[in-house]
């Protein structure tokens, strides 16, 4: 099966079509999951990408500021 769902930016001319394919029976127990929590799959798939990118650029803001030399020790982290 193939599912397409459009990825919404933040302007609708930034629409764009994300197509994958996935196992039925995975596809229709989301769906399911997703009505209900009274969201779509669509609205899902977004919100996991956005959580995904937003992990990453912590990430990478972490090992940018690491590489700059503005580390914290782990004990200083921990307050000790």
């Amino acid at each position: 099966m193939h599912i397409a769902c459009n990825i919404l930016g933040r302007q609708a001319m930034n629409e764009s079509t994300f197509t994958f394919r996935v196992d039925e029976s995975l596809k229709n127990e989301f769906a399911q999951a997703a009505k209900a929590q009274d969201r779509t799959g669509a609205q899902l798939l977004r919100d996991f990408m956005r959580d995904v990118v937003g992990r990453q650029r912590q990430t990478q803001m972490g090992v940018d500021s690491a590489n700059a030399g503005d580390s914290v020790s782990a004990a200083k982290a921990e307050g000790n």
